[in-house]
């Protein structure tokens, strides 16, 4: 057994002196199983969990006592003991550590440590958890830079490439060459023999799924998460919006109203159209399916969709880091410089405490101005 000692993993300290006062000794149990379970991922897996890649000893002990302090902190605002701590509870210390004098870089290594126990909750616990910070800090000491964001060219390109993504010519309009020609080559990407292959795989090789995911999430700024948990009844028909319910939402604290270019709603009615007409969607709530029938996740969206309509758009993949979330950023930012952060985090579903007593509500009128005047 690789402690040291009975409170102790690899020189991590597990139930410091100063979370002892906050403990009774039940909770001091729980805590102190959390910690050591949390400590020993961190050690053997934290770094890179699909390479079996753990942090140094040093780093991890950084980062837990961080943690350590990051609970204290928690339990003093709550006045209350809590392990099961959530994205709420970082974005209130987020906001507390910026109006404290500390260093930059130091503020950024508390930010990496919170954001390494969400990992721990999602790649050890499977807990459908990310965290979008209300506000990042970065090390000037390190080559950190921004998430980077697509410009509004990049936007117009995505657009473009989603309704081109994989079209073919009208089953009608080919000769019969041409029309073996593509036969052949909608076999391989149905994965169906040649002779199967008839006028109504024609018509769902020109499906309007990706133009309807690319267009709501430029629009919408969806995270992942949001993608995975999209279903058919957050689109109102009649107003062209997204009216997404408080469970639903990602950090569950409100329900929200997304608006919607005119041509993103139209292209959204014709993809409902169609997945009502296909069997796999029966009797199913999700807006978006997979090709075997599952919700999107943030790997199957990333590398099944955004990937793919990246590389159409002739976006360089190789040397810009380029996420799903580069979507989302350059929503926030272009409907900030339009309307304002009030609006942006309204459309983003993006709220911080501060900006919300500074700037007023705005309607969602406002917000449709905003997307509209953004590609």
């Amino acid at each position: 057994m690789p402690y040291d000692d009975d409170n102790k993993y690899k020189d991590i300290v597990l139930v410091s002196e100063e979370a002892e006062d906050y403990l009774n000794p039940r909770q001091r149990i729980a805590y102190k199983e959390h910690r050591k379970e949390l400590a020993e991922w961190m050690v053997h897996l934290g770094k890179n969990p699909s390479k079996a890649e753990g942090y140094s000893p040093s780093t991890a002990k950084n980062r837990m006592n961080k943690l350590d302090l990051f609970y204290r902190w928690v339990w003093d605002e709550n006045q209350r003991y809590i392990q099961d701590i959530k994205t709420d509870h970082a974005d209130d210390w987020m906001q507390w550590l910026a109006r404290q004098d500390y260093k930059e870089s130091t503020k950024c290594h508390y930010q990496k440590s919170v954001k390494t126990l969400f990992k721990f909750q999602r790649e050890e616990k499977g807990r459908d958890i990310e965290w979008d910070p209300e506000i990042e800090y970065s090390d000037p000491s390190t080559t950190y830079q921004p998430r980077e964001y697509l410009s509004k060219e990049d936007r117009r390109k995505m657009r473009e490439a989603a309704m081109e993504y994989g079209a073919v010519p009208h089953y009608n309009s080919l000769s019969p060459e041409e029309r073996d020609r593509w036969k052949t080559l909608l076999s391989q990407r149905l994965q169906k023999p040649k002779d199967e292959v008839g006028k109504k795989d024609f018509l769902q090789a020109n499906s309007f799924k990706y133009p309807s995911m690319i267009y709501v999430a430029l629009d919408a700024g969806l995270r992942p998460c949001e993608v995975e948990r999209a279903n058919v009844q957050w689109f109102d028909r009649d107003n062209g919006v997204l009216r997404i319910p408080e469970e639903d939402s990602s950090k569950s604290r409100e329900n929200w109203v997304v608006a919607l270019k005119s041509e993103t709603a139209s292209i959204v009615r014709k993809w409902i159209e169609e997945r009502n007409s296909r069997e796999k969607y029966d009797g199913r709530d999700a807006l978006w399916l997979t090709q075997y029938g599952n919700r999107y996740n943030k790997d199957s969206f990333r590398r099944d969709v955004f990937r793919k309509i990246a590389k159409e758009a002739g976006l360089d993949l190789e040397n810009r880091d380029l996420t799903p979330y580069s979507i989302r950023h350059s929503t926030a930012t272009f409907v900030a410089d339009e309307e304002g952060l009030a609006v942006a985090a309204e459309q983003v579903r993006h709220k911080s405490k501060q900006t919300t007593q500074k700037y007023e509500h705005s309607s969602t009128g406002r917000q449709q101005d905003a997307v509209n005047s953004i590609d």
